[in-house]
């Protein structure tokens, strides 16, 4: 598959996507609209004060977290590839009044895409790096778009969790396959009506090969932190603990489900 396909695909997919996603109440725009937060608490806690920080969201979707952010004082950039994303952002920067700027890119032409700007806060949500086919390539666009001093934040998936069967105890997949995968699914992950632009390629990434394509990229690891639970029951077998926690259910051995790491550009 050449890399034009693969990317056609993904975009495909995602520009269907976006309507299905804008109308569901998994992403429930009304509640965004009237004042509704889509980040974490730790994610705040761990960015910390970004009042007047030239912030770059990468892969923003529908711009909810971007603009999240904005109303936290960040000054907020989202990019995506998908222009039906893009517009639903925009859309959504207009109607809460809040300062933004999208724009449309695929992640790897980014810099050229923002006129070489550089950011001080890199910011990346769960479930972006499965759409990446190279984590080194993506690791030196994000160097690339920081400031001296600025810093990458990305809260993720963990690897482990994409080689684990639905019910949390069987390994079903390899952990070290990273060859791009094609799916054909009619079903995106929230409610809503069934796609029409159904195939995707998706990859998988090994923690120690993010890790050391952030090292490789000239950037320096601060924290990372792996977690037992996640934001949204992505395994049928996790049990809701809190407002955004799922877990496996008690006397269950803890395995890594999401981690969030800081890597600076010195």
């Amino acid at each position: 598959m050449t890399n034009t396909e693969w990317l056609r695909l993904n975009r495909e997919n995602w520009d269907d996507r976006t309507a299905v996603h804008a109308a569901s109440d998994f992403y429930d725009l009304p509640g965004f609209r009237a004042g509704r937060s889509t980040l974490r608490p730790f994610e705040q806690a761990e960015v910390g004060d970004v009042t007047g920080r030239r912030l770059l969201h990468l892969q923003c979707h529908m711009g909810q977290d971007t603009l999240s952010w904005a109303r936290l004082g960040a000054r907020v950039t989202g990019l995506d590839f998908s222009p039906a994303a893009v517009e639903t952002a925009r859309g959504l920067a207009a109607e809460t009044g809040l300062a933004a700027r999208f724009v449309v890119s695929d992640v790897h032409d980014a810099r050229a895409a923002l006129g070489g700007e550089a950011f001080d806060i890199v910011y990346t949500g769960f479930g972006a790096l499965v759409w990446l086919p190279d984590v080194a390539e993506w690791a030196r666009v994000v160097a690339s778009l920081l400031a001296d001093g600025g810093s990458l934040y990305l809260a993720e998936f963990h690897p482990l969790l994409y080689v684990l069967g639905d019910d949390g105890r069987t390994v079903e997949y390899d952990y070290f396959q990273t060859e791009g995968e094609t799916f054909d699914h009619d079903r995106t992950y929230t409610d809503g009506p069934k796609l029409t632009r159904t195939v995707s390629v998706q990859w998988h990434h090994p923690m120690g090969s993010i890790l050391t394509a952030l090292v490789g990229a000239g950037l320096r690891l601060e924290f990372l932190r792996e977690r037992a639970w996640s934001p949204f029951p992505i395994l049928p077998a996790l049990v809701r603990v809190g407002p955004e926690e799922y877990r496996f259910p008690p006397g269950r051995p803890g395995v890594p489900l999401t981690y969030s790491l800081r890597a600076t550009k010195a």
